[in-house]
Formats: C-alpha cells, structure tokens, sequence
C-alpha cells in the first residue's frame, strides 16, 4: 500500500501569520482599551427623566447592541419562515438557512423533551429556546470586529491618550499616555452580555417564568414548596421541618437571579479582561491574543447553553409534584 507522504503545510501557514502580525503589530501599535464595568454613556443627557420612578434613563453603549441583537434575530427568524414556506410547496426537504435552524430547534427540543418529558416539552420549550438562541446571539455579536474599537473620542477626565487626525471628523487613538487631558474612547456598541443591567433582567425574566410554569403544572399547589403546612399538625416535628425546607426552597428561588445574573456576566467581562491583558502583555505577537478570541467565542457558546439549560432543568423541576414527600410523611404518622 503507497502510503502519502504528510506535508505539514498548515504551521508554515501559521508561521507566516504570525511573521506578518509582527510586522503590522510595529506598523499599527494596539491600544491597550479602557476597561469599565459599567456601560458607558453615549451622551450624558438622559433619554428620560424618570425611568418607571427609578430614575434617569442614559442613552448607554449596550443599548444600540441590543437593538442590532433584536433586528438580526428578526431577519433571521424572516428568511428562516421563507426558506421553510417554499420548501413546504415543493419538495418539502428544506434548504439553507432552514435546514440549519430546523436541525437546531430539532436539537433542542430532544433535550427538553429528554429532561421534562413528552407532557410539558411544549410548554418549556417555547422558553428554554427563546433565552437560549437570544444569550447566544448576545454572547456572538460582540466579538465581532469593531465593537468596542470604534466610537466617540471625548476629553479624558485626568488620564487620557494622544490622537492622530485622519480627516472628515475621524481620529486614531494613539498608546502614548498624557497625565492631564488627552483622549479617551467611549465605543459606540458594546457586548449586551457583558452588562449587568441585561443579565440581571433575563435572570428575573427566567425565574419569574419558572414559577409561571411551575404553577401551571400544579396550580395553586404549587405553592406548597415554599410554604409547606399541610403535615403541621398531623406530624409536628416533621411537619415543622418541611416548613423549614420550604423556606430553604424560596431563599434558593430568589438566589437563583443572582446565579443566573452574574454567571453569565462574570463569564463574559472575564474575557474581554482576558483578551485586553493577553493582547497588552505579547504587544506584536499577534497569534496568541487570536487564540484567545477561539476561546472565547468558546466560553459565549458553553455559556449560552449552560444559561438555556438551568432555565429549562428548572422550569422541568417546577412541574413535578411533591406528592412523594407528602406519602412519606402519612407513613410515617401511621408508623407513629
């Protein structure tokens, strides 16, 4: 048998790459980004005064990454519905974009039904599928090219950085450093993800629908998971500790927003620190710093999933019943 003789042409590949970044890394020297936790204003005038009574509303970078989730999401569910309607009048095989979503939905939905079973998938689903594609848009968008790389220049508070006039309006920022006055940038868009304010509300979101679902399962006995009287009197002492469980339960319900909230956010501002750190520290080898970005497109991925998953893990575990723990206490009342 003539065996092929391997030509590893893939790391001369790399090699040349990483020659070539070397080169533009002292050509175009990269700036080292201000990192904030919080979002930055776009303008410092708020869009409302008194936002619900909680105050000014400011016209923050995460807000226009939202609105350009929401828009792709709706140009992708648009052509997703024509690609499926014009298979449905031909051969009905989908093409596309619908063969592509169609073998996703398919793959969420086995692992709803795999989890909560074939009575309540179609509850949940709707739910654990919405979070889920939306989390993973949000986590995907913003290593895009340009975000938080491109925006207003603004007069530096104390510390700031030189700029270099390009014309019409436009200006790079440079990595020279001046102690007073200089340049900061303020990034037009910024990853929805890596604010607080987002997760947070889609922490609240899936919780509050986890007890929409719970109590459409049981109705209003439902409730008896957190507030459990029924063996009180029957069995005092085991009835008292099933008060006190129930009590656990609705602590760990509220605790489950700030699990869900700062998950995702920890997650994702970790890899912007990561990347920005990464970058400053190899300065012109470039290759390393892109490896990074794998990674983390990697961890937005795992994080969406993992964010869809508890959501539906725990709307399953809403469904289900107590009823085994209320046998077990009437056994042992008989016993006693």
């Amino acid at each position: 048998m003539k065996t092929q003789k391997r030509r590893p042409w893939r790391r001369w590949v790399v090699l040349v790459l990483m020659i070539v970044g070397f080169i533009l890394g002292g050509i175009f020297v990269p700036v080292q980004p201000e990192i904030t936790v919080a979002a930055e204003k776009l303008i410092e005038e708020p869009i409302v005064g008194n936002f619900l009574g909680l105050g000014p509303l400011y016209l923050v970078n995460t807000l226009p990454t939202l609105a350009v989730t929401i828009v792709l999401l709706v140009v992708l569910a648009f052509f997703t519905n024509r690609s499926l309607k014009k298979s449905a009048k031909t051969d009905l095989v989908p093409q596309g974009i619908g063969n592509l979503m169609e073998a996703f939905m398919e793959l969420l939905y086995g692992l709803t039904e795999g989890s909560a079973g074939a009575k309540w998938a179609p509850l949940i689903f709707p739910w654990f599928a919405t979070i889920m594609v939306y989390v993973l848009f949000a986590n995907l968008l913003k290593i895009i090219p340009g975000f938080e790389s491109i925006g207003f220049l603004l007069p530096a508070q104390g510390e700031g950085r030189t700029i270099a006039e390009l014309g019409a309006g436009w200006a790079n920022i440079l990595p020279a450093k001046v102690a007073t006055g200089g340049y900061v940038l303020v990034p037009f868009l910024r990853g929805v993800s890596v604010d607080l304010n987002f997760t947070f509300s889609l922490a609240l979101i899936a919780v509050i629908w986890i007890q929409v679902v719970g109590f459409q399962a049981q109705g209003f006995g439902y409730i008896s998971k957190f507030f459990n009287v029924r063996t009180m009197f029957k069995t005092p002492f085991f009835g008292a500790m099933d008060f006190l469980v129930g009590l656990l339960e609705l602590i760990s319900e509220f605790s489950k927003i700030l699990s869900f909230a700062f998950r995702l956010f920890g997650n994702m501002f970790a890899g912007v620190v990561l990347v920005a750190i990464v970058a400053g520290l190899l300065g012109r080898i470039s290759i390393l710093p892109s490896m990074i970005m794998m990674f983390e497109l990697f961890v937005g991925i795992i994080q969406a999933f993992v964010f869809g998953m508890l959501t539906m893990v725990f709307m399953a575990q809403a469904t289900q019943g107590h009823g085994h723990e209320e046998e077990h206490a009437e056994v042992s009342a008989e016993a006693h």
